[in-house]
């Protein structure tokens, strides 16, 4: 039966990565088509193709390798400065180059001149490039709303888990009091494990992001605490003792390693499945951007512990980059943990957020032959047309993006090299969840 489920788990991530391929590529042809670019092709997947129909001017399929996506536009690249394309040069750079001009007016018809990719003004170009990574954001953005404001998110709550009998200072490395340890101001004021504290000091919150702000702020104070105990509220007086606890950043979050003074009332906050609003929604997914900005930035450095993960004895980090493979791996083991069906669905949803997200802000790296590379080429055509407008210079015509191609080749050598490493590691030292 686990067995079983692991697949099923597989096979839901694997629709729902198609679906999101198919989507980015559904933003990138109906722009397309909208500025009435001819797209001869639109395909989920790379490889040989398992099913297809030519609905008008366009062929829709599916291929078989399920890892991404395209559409094909005619006149992506400029012909030649003769208005021509080029012969074959035997220049290895050169023949790049050519290669892909010729590739882009392929299947070029009667009356498809006035269609090409490269004659519709830079703006244009900007919207059919950005389309394919925004829907992505679309996605992302509606399914970690459904995640955060319809299933909820795992996080502290004001409920007691449990009572500290003594104070002890977080940077020590102990459980354990000692006879010189003072009692702790939640033991003697008679807090229990299940009391759900509803005010403190006069104000009443269930924000535990709150409630901790100011029990930090009250040291030294004598607060009265009003905790829901079986149904009713009871009112607690306690004197919040001044101690050493783990220093927050800006955002709330614990700074691992790094502690401050500050207000403690000696309990622990249990954690359970909370339901966010719309603004505190908005909240979470503004630093999930950021961390994702940041991962995108660290990834270089990850490499040497991938190489090791993979190839070595290292251990495989809870933040390492994880490819198809290891998100899949990671969707077969949600559907096998002893949780309710809804938390696993929860889990799916923001596992594929998560896929999307990533996919919005990798596409958007100014580097060809990603989605970026081309907005990036674009933007600099319209840049330096409207600059010898204003200088009245000649137009210096389209920016020929085909001439970028042998460092598209570099970059997407890099690329793959990268993917193939996190392949490996994924199979032989995996990610796993608990």
């Amino acid at each position: 039966m686990t067995t079983l489920m692991f697949i099923l788990g597989i096979v839901v991530f694997a629709a729902g990565l198609l679906f999101s391929i198919a989507w980015h590529e559904l933003g990138h042809l109906s722009t397309a088509k909208m500025f009435g670019i001819r797209v001869p092709q639109y395909m989920v997947g790379f490889g040989p193709t398992l099913w297809s129909r030519n609905r008008g001017e366009t062929e829709y399929g599916v291929k078989a390798i399920p890892f991404g996506g395209y559409i094909r536009m005619i006149g992506m690249f400029p012909p030649g400065p003769d208005g021509r394309l080029e012969a074959r040069s035997t220049s290895p750079w050169r023949g790049m180059i050519e290669d892909a001009r010729s590739a882009a007016f392929e299947e070029l018809g009667p009356g498809d001149e006035k269609r090409l990719f490269y004659t519709r003004k830079p703006w244009k170009r900007v919207v059919v490039m950005f389309a394919g990574p925004f829907m992505n954001l679309i996605l992302a953005v509606v399914l970690f709303l459904i995640v955060l404001m319809g299933f909820g998110i795992q996080q502290q709550t004001t409920t007691v888990s449990s009572v500290s009998p003594c104070v002890i200072s977080q940077s020590e490395n102990r459980d354990e009091c000692k006879a010189s340890d003072p009692r702790s101001p939640a033991e003697a004021a008679g807090m229990k494990a299940g009391d759900k504290i509803v005010a403190f000091a006069g104000v009443r919150t269930d924000d535990w992001g709150t409630l901790s702000d100011l029990i930090r702020d009250s040291a030294g104070k004598s607060v009265p605490i009003v905790v829901d105990r079986d149904g009713q509220e009871v009112t607690l007086q306690a004197k919040i003792a001044t101690n050493m606890v783990a220093k927050k950043d800006g955002n709330g979050a614990y700074v691992e390693g790094e502690y401050v003074k500050a207000g403690f009332l000696g309990f622990s906050a249990a954690t359970g499945v909370v339901k966010q609003d719309f603004g505190d929604s908005v909240t979470w997914m503004t630093d999930r951007v950021g961390d994702a900005v940041d991962s995108l930035a660290a990834l270089p450095s990850k490499v040497p512990a991938l190489w090791d993960a993979a190839f070595g004895d290292g251990p495989r980090e809870p933040d390492s980059p994880m490819g198809v493979v290891g998100a899949a791996r990671v969707g077969g083991e949600i559907a096998t943990l002893d949780i309710p069906a809804s938390q696993q669905l929860a889990m799916f949803v923001m596992l594929l957020a998560g896929f999307n997200l990533s996919l919005f802000l990798f596409n958007m790296l100014p580097l060809l032959p990603l989605d970026g590379g081309h907005i990036a080429g674009a933007l600099w055509e319209s840049l330096r047309r409207n600059l010898a407008r204003v200088l009245r210079r000649p137009d210096p015509g389209p920016f020929d993006v085909a001439k970028l191609m042998p460092v598209a080749y570099v970059v997407a050598g890099i690329f793959v090299c990268f993917t193939l490493l996190v392949l490996i590691a994924d199979v032989v030292n995996p990610v796993r969840i608990s």
